[in-house]
């Protein structure tokens, strides 16, 4: 749904996402991926690191740290970039903090 701002129309922002196989390329042998979750974030989005960092993956959300309403909104981000069931998606570590580690099953 369209917000409106002083009289103008502005169209809510896609949420941007990397191709899955680069967020694939950060995952390690064991199946996990170092995540920086940010709640309350002003859009939706999942960035890779720069070139030269650490391979951690930063996802955006706009859900509150409330209740693990931001771990579901993040595990559904990653779900739908890397197109995998929301199933085949466990926080390993980080519950309560920004940086998570994720375990990916991918079927095979």
């Amino acid at each position: 749904m369209p917000t409106q701002s002083r009289g103008t129309f502005l169209a809510r922002t896609p949420t941007s996402m990397p191709p899955a196989t680069a967020i694939l390329a950060l995952v390690d042998a064991k199946g996990c991926l170092a995540v920086h979750a940010t709640p309350n974030a002003r859009s939706a989005g999942i960035q890779l690191p720069e070139a030269g960092q650490a391979p951690v993956l930063s996802v955006r959300t706009t859900a509150t740290p409330e209740k693990g309403k931001a771990n579901e909104a993040v595990l559904d981000l990653l779900a739908r970039a890397l197109d995998c069931p929301r199933s085949a998606l466990t926080i390993l570590k980080g519950e309560t903090a920004r940086h998570k580690l994720v375990r990916i099953v991918r079927p095979g």
